[in-house]
């Protein structure tokens, strides 16, 4: 298996004042041809930093990488022509069209003119940007934008693309919409990094993923190896109780031999067991004899979120 991206205690330091701030903190990763590779965290956990360093547009501060078989500190214009980049904020010219946006983009990777068109006439097609090709490109309506802005990154055909935050700001629509286009790309055998904040596309799309806090990785693997690292269920309940309350709670249902773990949330208590069907009724039951009011019950399988809860101590909900 072809190892496409690796790093070797990559770091990045900012001076803020008198101070320095370590952004992204000997980050050691690797990334495989054709996967879709995703860094999971809230905002500001380090997921553009790392990015903006992979793709040669911020020098790091300390540690090594390759990148699509080049070197990060000794090759990066040879990195700049293997890769294609989409950040959050997009790279379109919004007084251009669409057309103009693309062919410009083709012409700056080398593309002969009628390479250019002709590349950018199918790009057109695939995501279905024709009918707004000659408008200028501030009318589009967020998912026009975002699609206009992945064709952009792919217009040279890339080996390697990464996504920055792909689908912020977009309605769960045009999320779905991205989704498919990213998931087209992969089966073509693009290779994905896909930096992103929601758990379910982290969840859906991502063939393995790294999960960062505070600059540092705190865990890594497929999704669902990370979310069988918390073995059973997953009870939540909304309990309108007060700080004498929860503390009878706790104690009691810590009493229980089938409940592995209780954490306390800021609405009610989550709780791990072994069998939450067989779980929840008994737990009912005793919450019931003390006359508390339960607001919301919700039993599932572990998440990423809890999987991010386990490791940092907070839910990846709660941090957005």
């Amino acid at each position: 298996m072809t190892i496409v991206i690796e790093t070797s205690n990559l770091s990045k330091f900012f001076k803020m004042g008198k101070n320095e701030v370590e952004a992204v903190q000997n980050l050691n990763l690797q990334v495989n041809e054709g996967e879709i590779f995703g860094f999971l965290g809230p905002n500001g956990a380090g997921k553009t930093t790392t990015l903006r360093m992979l793709t040669t547009l911020l020098p790091p501060s300390r540690g090594e990488a390759t990148v699509a078989g080049y070197n990060l500190l000794q090759q990066p214009e040879r990195i700049r022509e293997q890769i294609g980049y989409v950040s959050q904020k997009g790279g379109a010219d919004i007084n251009a069209t669409a057309r103009e946006n693309l062919i410009l983009q083709a012409r700056l990777y080398g593309l002969s003119k009628n390479q250019a068109e002709e590349r950018s006439d199918e790009l057109l097609a695939i995501l279905e940007l024709e009918k707004i090709a000659d408008r200028p490109s501030q009318t589009y309506s967020g998912g026009q934008m975002r699609r206009l802005d992945l064709a952009m990154g792919i217009i040279h055909r890339p080996s390697l693309l990464f996504l920055d935050e792909p689908t912020t700001g977009l309605d769960p629509q045009g999320r779905a919409r991205l989704w498919d286009e990213v998931r087209k790309l992969h089966e073509n055998g693009t290779t994905i990094f896909l930096t992103t904040h929601y758990l379910e596309e982290a969840d859906a799309l991502c063939d393995r993923l790294s999960i960062i806090d505070h600059g540092q990785i705190v865990a890594d693997g497929t999704p669902d190896s990370l979310k069988q690292q918390i073995s059973g269920d997953v009870i939540i309940l909304g309990l309108n109780m007060n700080d004498d309350e929860s503390s009878k709670v706790q104690d009691m249902l810590n009493n229980m031999e089938f409940i592995r773990e209780v954490n306390v949330e800021d609405k009610g208590l989550r709780l791990y067991v072994n069998d939450g069907e067989k779980a929840l009724p008994r737990i009912l039951r005793d919450l019931d004899n003390m006359q508390l009011d339960i607001e919301t019950i919700t039993l599932a399988r572990p998440s990423l979120d809890d999987v991010f809860l386990k490791q940092t101590g907070r839910s990846l909900r709660d941090v957005e």
